[in-house]
């Protein structure tokens, strides 16, 4: 074993002391001169150690003073209380250009008067929190903490940059008007949030992607500007026309079977059967013992709803097919079972049908749905109440920038090459070694050799034991918010 001299302890020490806070602050560009608090704020004088040294304008360093004036500089909140920091700031003048300025605050955002340490975590807290709250704890107005989010999100965008997913689905969420969704159905996550679902908005945002041209499968409901936008823009991918969109045009056909009867009832007979209505909209596999004498009494007395009930159910049956030509003959077949009297109720899901046959039977060639996006804006609607309002871009930047939400990829496995039995890395000597001449020598070692005797300024993959020196970390990608993440997310009330 191995002792570090006596003088190298004391140097070590030395240093540590230099590096460690040199005030209550954590910021040594400042030394403080007084303390001040009461039961919510700390009040705290300060000045900037090192004066100004030389002109900004002509950089002369014959400055004289010129006055002072003291500055309020908002900092992050300590111990549960705001923090203010009042700098008695200097003004100096130059003797060469005779100009006057005011010297530069360390570590300040001047433009908010606050520190660019509160202003990072401010952005990053405006992701989980309410930006009442936020302004509350701070300080500051919520107007203010508005502006900085904005500025935090526009720096983020910048940085973040999602892959284009190559099954991509266009969906919509209504927060107090429909606003476009897109995601990435092959990796369950959500890439972008538009302000609304006009064609020109989807043809904007479709045309800016980058990678475009791989996008192989795009599922969105039945909204013509998708479609025609698609078209225009990808028309190498394959358009198709989400399966629970369809399917729940049947339910609703169920439901005005029910609400048009209504008139022959009685009113104890309304009432049974609007409690009872979910039986009629449960799917025929899924009755208990219990349901099912529930409903095969509204069908024994009621004809017409049984006639709607099994006519719903059939055509839930029609998406058990295996191919596009035989989803179009259960549909040729079934359609030919409504009858006059159901026509009505079911008119809007036969014109669906015929009008958008292509994109619809193209689910049964690649099954692919929304329909893990609508557990999603179910959430993000519950998530906007808390907020008593978000706007539109708070909302869109709580769900794609939410920290830890991201999901990642590697571009490509990374390569292992065949083990060595000895593979053989540059070592530094010893301390003491290096202590008696002026070069640096390099020993060998095995990979049998333990972790401590390996140099720490080596890549974190010769850290491993067994690790090839060949294997190189692919950059990672990201491919969006996660949905289930961001379930959890919204559930624990932590977005």
């Amino acid at each position: 074993m191995s002792f570090m001299p006596i003088c190298q302890i004391i140097s070590v020490l030395k240093l540590s002391s230099e590096a460690m806070p040199a005030n209550i602050l954590n910021l040594p560009s400042y030394a403080v001169i007084s303390l001040d608090e009461n039961e919510h704020d700390y009040h705290i004088d300060a000045e900037v150690k090192q004066p100004p040294s030389a002109c900004p304008q002509c950089q002369s360093n014959g400055l004289v003073g010129f006055g002072r004036r003291e500055q309020m500089i908002k900092d992050l909140p300590m111990h549960g209380k705001r923090v203010g920091i009042y700098v008695n700031t200097r003004r100096m003048q130059c003797r060469a250009c005779n100009k006057t300025f005011s010297e530069v605050l360390p570590e300040v955002d001047e433009r908010r008067s606050m520190t660019t340490r509160l202003l990072d975590w401010t952005g990053k807290q405006c992701i989980k929190r309410t930006f009442a709250s936020i302004a509350e704890e701070i300080g500051i107005t919520e107007g203010t903490i508005r502006l900085i989010f904005k500025d935090y999100v526009a720096v983020v965008e910048k940085t973040l940059r999602f892959e284009t997913p190559k099954w991509m689905g266009i969906d919509e969420i209504h927060l107090i008007k429909p606003r476009g969704v897109i995601t990435n159905i092959q990796d369950n996550t959500v890439v972008e949030l538009l302000p609304n679902r006009n064609k020109e908005t989807i043809i904007k945002y479709l045309y800016g992607l980058d990678g475009k041209e791989q996008i192989q499968y795009v599922t969105m409901d039945m909204w013509a500007p998708y479609r025609d936008a698609c078209k225009l823009i990808l028309p190498q991918a394959q358009i198709i026309i989400d399966k629970f969109h369809v399917v729940k045009m049947a339910n609703e056909a169920m439901e005005k079977a029910r609400k048009g009867m209504r008139e022959t009832l009685t009113l104890k007979q309304k009432r049974g059967l609007m409690h009872d209505r979910w039986v009629l909209l449960k799917r025929e596999h899924d009755l208990n013992d219990e349901d099912r004498l529930l409903l095969s009494g509204w069908i024994k007395n009621y004809e017409k709803l049984g006639v709607a009930y099994r006519l719903k159910e059939d055509f839930f049956k029609i998406y058990d097919a295996k191919s596009p030509d035989e989803a179009q003959s259960n549909y040729i077949e079934w359609k030919r079972r409504i009858t006059p009297e159901m026509a009505p109720y079911f008119s809007d899901l036969t014109r669906a049908w015929d009008n958008w046959t292509p994109f619809i039977l193209g689910y049964f060639d690649h099954p692919v749905t929304n329909a893990y996006t609508e557990s999603l804006n179910n959430l993000i609607r519950v998530m906007n109440r808390l907020g008593r309002g978000y706007s539109f871009e708070a909302l869109r930047a709580k769900i794609l920038f939410a920290e830890g939400a991201h999901k990642h990829k590697n571009a490509r496995p990374k390569f292992d090459r065949k083990e060595k039995e000895q593979r053989q890395v540059r070592q530094p000597r010893s301390l003491s070694q290096n202590l008696d001449g002026d070069s640096i020598g390099y020993a060998m070692f095995s990979a049998n050799d333990s972790d401590e005797t390996i140099c720490n300024d080596l890549p974190p993959s010769f850290y491993r034991k067994g690790a090839s020196s060949t294997q190189i970390a692919e950059p990672k990608k990201n491919y969006g918010a996660d949905i289930s993440t961001l379930i959890e997310l919204i559930e624990k009330g932590i977005i």
